[in-house]
């Protein structure tokens, strides 16, 4: 039945398995199967850090304190207790990982390793061919209930039907899954060709299969999930407040892998429609932590009396991972932004030296690389014999100053108003075909006019000065503040002419790019692919990566992919920092060692923190 589907075209093959959800759909097996290293890791590049007897991760105090309230506040609303399903962009916080378990959990102070958790064992091979776990017997979900494998297999075919479209593409390269007794699950990975397979199906969430409603999975739901975390859902005010509580029969509590983790007795998470109010709130000590992205209140707003006498603690800390990309992302679907050429000239435009001294005190640096401040990054280092041999099946879809590692943003003078920029930009736009016109842009009597989509008051200045900028070349984009539920929605639907987006990089970046850049999410409902990018270079790339058995061939293909992306220019590049701000009340602890690969550098609820005893 397996094979059937999988011949099916990707339309096809969702109207054939969607009546199948509810439906054991494969068949337990009992012939010999080729054996692999069995360990309590896996690790994407060589082998896992940590021995099989270790006794926590680096970055946990196994003796932390447990007990007292964590108080957390995130801006917007949430109207869905499932972050699994295509309407996961509205789910409230806190949940995956405290309420929801995952076979295995990553540890952040290796590039891309993960560890048992559901799992206490994981089995493959050297071409990784297929993936083996064994699960922990004494696992229980928050109502008693045994996890076995049963639940494994039904949560696969749930997602692989019916959830977030990564789920459902990278399950879809599965040829065969099979439970060989209550407690063991093997997949057959025959043929996939991708390396870090076996680390997805790791990541996997198992749902209680006797407590989830198949036939609503797809719907936003506020109904209290039973599953097999740490946490439970205490209570919850729909869109305001959600208030987890510790289960105190939390089966792995003992486990390596959460020694030191999960301390606070009780989260509650506060939403809040307002940025202002939600520092204010801070202030006033009702919230316990916040990790700072506002510049210009890092730099002037932390003057209130806790901090002067020391009840508040503000720390700038040094992230490892390679920064990421933020920017305005070009809807490419869109006609207007079809030629990459309107696309570079469009980002000319953007002011970086004048916003980052009149806005943000001058502490942040241009992002060039989709994997800035990291040995991924392309951007100064010229493309390699390696990089050169991926990309030879793709002539030009790399510029040449690009391929040599010379492209940079364009850089301003800095006075807001500098005439090299706005000369180099129309002259981009007139190849395009575009004209100035009585001050404004025009082609076939038609305005270059369009839309930004922004969510919050600092997205809504941003994207303002930028569209200050565009007036100069004749440019008009009108900038339209939505609310957080509707910004997800336009979002994920892709209806949208310009938004900013943002793409955390990892060490070990993989699978995740599907659904940024490949073709196949370009029109896949609720992909992160924002631009609509559809390149067979892309594709190509990500394969390469995700085939790559050595770091070095990583690297290669890695800068490679990078080059292609920056090449493209589907976004306007703002800026990022090396470095992470938060403040917190001194009533909470946390270790002093920090996770090397984590940013941000510690989870949605703090999982590493604890409260001080009184």
């Amino acid at each position: 039945m397996v094979d059937l589907i999988r011949r099916l075209p990707v339309l096809s093959r969702r109207a054939f398995v969607g009546a199948l959800a509810a439906a054991p759909a494969f068949a337990r097996s009992s012939r010999a199967h080729a054996t692999g290293r069995i360990g309590p890791g896996i690790a994407m590049h060589g082998e896992p850090a940590l021995p099989p007897d270790f006794a926590a991760l680096p970055y946990a105090n196994p003796d932390a304190p447990k007990g007292g309230r964590l108080s957390l506040a995130f801006q917007g609303a949430f109207d869905s207790l499932n972050p699994y399903n295509l309407r996961a962009g509205s789910t409230a916080q806190g949940l995956a990982g405290n309420v929801y378990q995952s076979l295995m959990t990553r540890s952040l102070d290796e590039p891309f390793t993960l560890y048992g958790m559901i799992a206490q064992s994981v089995e493959t091979d050297e071409d990784r061919s297929f993936v083996t776990f064994r699960l922990h017997p004494q696992a229980r979900f928050s109502d008693g209930a045994p996890l076995t494998a049963a639940d494994v297999l039904f949560t696969f075919d749930l997602l692989k039907t019916k959830g977030r479209p990564q789920q459902r593409i990278a399950y879809g390269l599965v040829r065969r899954i099979e439970a060989l007794d209550d407690h063991t699950i093997r997949y057959d990975l025959t043929g996939a060709d991708d390396r870090e397979l076996p680390l997805t199906l790791g990541f996997m969430p198992v749902l209680a299969k006797h407590r989830t409603d198949v036939g609503r999975f797809a719907d936003s739901s506020l109904d209290i999930p039973v599953a097999s975390g740490p946490y439970t859902i205490a209570s919850i005010k729909p869109g305001e407040e959600l208030t987890l509580k510790r289960n105190p029969e939390f089966w792995a509590r003992d486990l390596p892998v959460c020694r030191g983790l999960y301390n606070f007795d009780e989260i509650v998470i506060s939403y809040y429609r307002d940025a202002n109010s939600m520092f204010e709130s801070f202030k006033a000590g009702l919230v316990d932590y916040r990790e700072e992205t506002n510049s210009t209140r890092w730099t002037t707003g932390y003057a209130f009396p806790a901090v002067l006498d020391g009840r508040v603690v503000r720390e700038q800390l040094k992230i490892g991972t390679p920064r990421g990309m933020e920017g305005f992302a070009f809807n490419t679907r869109r006609d207007l932004f079809k030629d990459v050429r309107v696309r570079e000239a469009l980002a000319i435009m953007f002011d970086f030296e004048w916003i980052n001294r009149n806005l943000f005190s001058g502490l942040y640096t241009r992002t060039t690389s989709f994997f800035d401040n990291s040995d991924l990054a392309s951007t100064g280092t010229p493309a390699s014999p390696a990089e050169r041999a991926l990309l030879q099946a793709y002539p030009g879809v790399v510029r040449d100053d690009v391929m040599e590692g010379r492209w940079r943003p364009f850089v301003t003078d800095g006075s807001g108003r500098d005439r090299e920029q706005a000369r180099q930009a129309l002259a981009l736009m007139e190849k395009a075909g575009w004209s100035i016109e009585r001050g404004k842009l025009e082609k076939d009597d038609e305005l270059f006019e369009f839309e930004i989509m922004t969510v919050d008051r600092n997205q809504e200045r941003l994207a303002l000065n930028y569209a200050s900028s565009l007036r100069r070349i004749g440019a008009i984009a009108h900038v339209r503040t939505v609310d957080e539920v509707q910004y997800q929605r336009r979002r994920q639907r892709f209806d949208f002419d310009m938004m900013i987006g943002s793409w955390i990089a990892s060490a070990s970046p993989g699978n995740e790019q599907r659904m940024r850049w490949g073709s196949a999410s370009a029109n896949q409902e609720a992909s992160f692919n924002l631009a609509g990018a559809s390149s067979p270079a892309i594709d190509a790339l990500i394969a390469a990566m995700l085939a790559a058995k050595t770091r070095e061939d990583f690297v290669t293909a890695v800068r490679a992919y990078d080059r292609v992306l920056l090449s493209g220019f589907y976004i306007v590049p703002l800026y990022h920092t090396a470095y992470q701000w938060d403040a917190y009340w001194t009533k909470l602890g946390r270790p002093t060692v920090l996770p090397r690969w984590s940013a941000p550098l510690f989870g949605a609820t703090l999982e590493t923190w604890w409260r001080k005893p009184t």
